[in-house]
């Protein structure tokens, strides 16, 4: 999955305007242009279609989190250079207020079992020896998943 498909994706899902969505961006203090947003958004066959970097989507992720949970004191959100499929999968989980179980629940509305081993095996620091890597085809059904809770 690329980085424009998760942001269109999210914007259906909560079904956020161009100005919901440079807030979230000016939430973790960048200032989205309604125009980038906008070429963010666009089909790919679009000539003004651009692709939305790993960092750019972190700061829009934060900003998800910072509108849903708030900003703790002293604690600055920072956007990863690169972000993979397991940093994406702990943002929204952050974002949403999560619980393992409604992950696990969240997969099985899509018809797809994930145990809480394999999921606590995705959510684990990149250094662990359990960790495993997010393959594209779960973050697809997690999102397809929470389109299912979110917009039905």
């Amino acid at each position: 999955m690329n980085n424009n498909d998760i942001l269109k994706r999210l914007r259906y899902m909560f079904d956020f305007s161009d100005a919901q969505m440079m807030a979230l961006f000016a939430l973790n203090g960048y200032e989205a242009t309604r125009a980038e947003v906008s070429n963010w958004l666009k089909k790919e066959e679009d000539e003004e279609f651009q692709l939305i970097s790993d960092l750019m989507l972190g700061v829009f992720l934060n900003g998800l989190i910072l509108q849903n949970r708030g900003s703790k004191e002293g604690v600055v959100l920072k956007a990863e250079a690169e972000l993979s499929n397991n940093e994406i999968l702990k943002k929204l989980k952050v974002a949403l207020q999560l619980t393992s179980d409604d992950i696990l629940a969240v997969f099985a509305s899509t018809g797809k079992k994930l145990t809480a081993t394999e999921l606590s095996a995705f959510l684990r620091n990149e250094s662990q020896s359990q960790y495993r890597p997010f393959q594209d085809q779960y973050l697809r059904n997690f999102i397809r998943g929470l389109q299912l809770k979110y917009r039905s």
